[in-house]
């Protein structure tokens, strides 16, 4: 399945892009599903409603929406689906409600009411999540997903990660093997033991957390970033590079959005084209231009109108842009034999050195780029190692390390 995950800066265009992408890629042919948080009815001229949690088909005729028919399940063509924020987090908590009743029962606290549940901080992440989740285990071919914007995606890519980095520190899952004797346990050291219900919790949440990790990371996986190109632009674009490389995600092909007509005589439209073709020299050369439609679109046949506006934005599947590889690969350089050292290449293209911060913590490396944060274990041979230094040139964070005598084996 290849996976286009769109985002940029808000107010961008970003919903539009990732819908004109996914209608554009089922008239090639297979089964897309497009998935988003925000309304997408008018967008695909559909009647209010149809579009909810469940994927619904979506004619990719350029025909009014009811004058043919819809995708037959099995075959190709599109389906859009609604990330909803409030009934996963209503779901969700009435479901751990219902794991806990004995204990609530025991403190004589009153359950709470599915309509009396309101959104909290945080829900938006988790149902997108769970989206992503249900999509890797459908029969699609193409998945294109509308992300928050930039910050926000960024963020929220780097979660699942974190999220099982915290569960094994918080509840091993070696300490499960030793459920039999949390009785006694709990009788010689005089406090409770963890329930096995809270184990067993843990181990959903790492195995929902690993399948949506591998999606993010399968090689088929592609960032695209839509902007209208200026100041703005320019300086999140650098962002997105840099925290892309430090994730180690690939990035698809940007987008600039709304391109205004060169040919115009209007004095004041001209400035402005003038101010987007200066920011525009700076993109990619591999870029999706992307024209002004003069209103805001709506239904399939303006959707169209954005593909066939300049480069498609749909892309050949499985193409690589030219800094799709960017980030992906940190080998380790070996200069044993001529320095005794051990090198570690992480490219971080467009950072510098005053954002960048590293700690080595035990067997893991914490790094630091500006407001982004990454903690990775380190590879096997470089546990054994200290680190005697790091410098960063040409885009390349180079972190040097010293074999360590009383660690590394005779003879190496």
């Amino acid at each position: 399945m290849r996976t286009v995950l769109v985002t940029g800066p808000g107010g961008a265009g970003r919903t539009t892009i990732a819908a004109a992408t996914a209608l554009a890629t089922a008239r090639r042919g297979g089964r897309v599903l497009l998935l988003s948080a925000d309304p997408l009815d008018d967008l695909l001229g559909l009647d209010p409603g149809t579009v909810g949690t469940d994927p619904a088909p979506v004619s990719t005729d350029p025909a009014p929406v009811g004058a043919a028919s819809a995708p037959v399940v099995g075959s190709g063509g599109l389906w859009a689906a609604r990330v909803d924020p409030g009934e996963h987090f209503r779901t969700e908590t009435l479901a751990f409600q219902e794991r806990v009743a004995a204990g609530l029962d025991l403190l004589g606290a009153r359950p709470l009411a599915g309509e009396e549940l309101t959104t909290l901080p945080g829900s938006e992440q988790s149902a997108l999540l769970q989206a992503l989740r249900r999509a890797a285990a459908g029969d699609w071919d193409t998945l294109v997903v509308d992300l928050p914007p930039l910050r926000e995606a960024l963020a929220l890519l780097a979660l699942p990660e974190q999220l099982r980095r915290y569960l094994r520190r918080l509840l091993p899952q070696e300490r499960q093997a030793a459920r039999a004797l949390r009785p006694m346990m709990a009788q010689l050291a005089g406090i409770p033991m963890p329930a096995q219900w809270l184990y067993e919790t843990a181990a959903r949440w790492d195995t929902e957390l690993a399948a949506v990790q591998r999606l993010i990371e399968d090689p088929a996986t592609t960032v695209r970033l839509v902007a209208e190109p200026g100041p703005a632009a320019a300086r999140a674009l650098h962002t997105a590079r840099t925290a892309l490389a430090l994730y180690g995600l690939r990035a698809d092909a940007p987008v600039p959005n709304r391109l205004l007509p060169h040919d115009t005589a209007d004095p004041w439209l001209a400035t402005l084209v003038a101010q987007q073709r200066k920011y525009l020299a700076e993109w990619p050369a591999d870029r999706r231009p992307v024209g002004h439609l003069g209103r805001d679109p709506q239904g399939l046949d303006d959707l169209a109108l954005l593909d066939a506006a300049g480069s498609e934005v749909a892309g050949e599947a499985g193409e690589e842009s030219a800094g799709e590889a960017a980030g992906i690969s940190w080998p380790v350089e070996d200069r044993l034999a001529e320095e005794n050292l051990l090198v570690w290449c992480v490219p971080l293209p467009g950072a510098v050195k005053s954002e960048l911060n590293l700690v080595r913590k035990d067997d893991e490396l914490l790094l630091t780029v500006g407001p982004f944060r990454r903690i990775v274990p380190l590879p096997s041979a470089l546990r054994r190692c200290t680190v005697t230094g790091a410098a960063l040139t040409d885009g390349v964070l180079r972190v040097r390390f010293a074999p360590d005598p009383t660690l590394w084996p005779r003879g190496h």
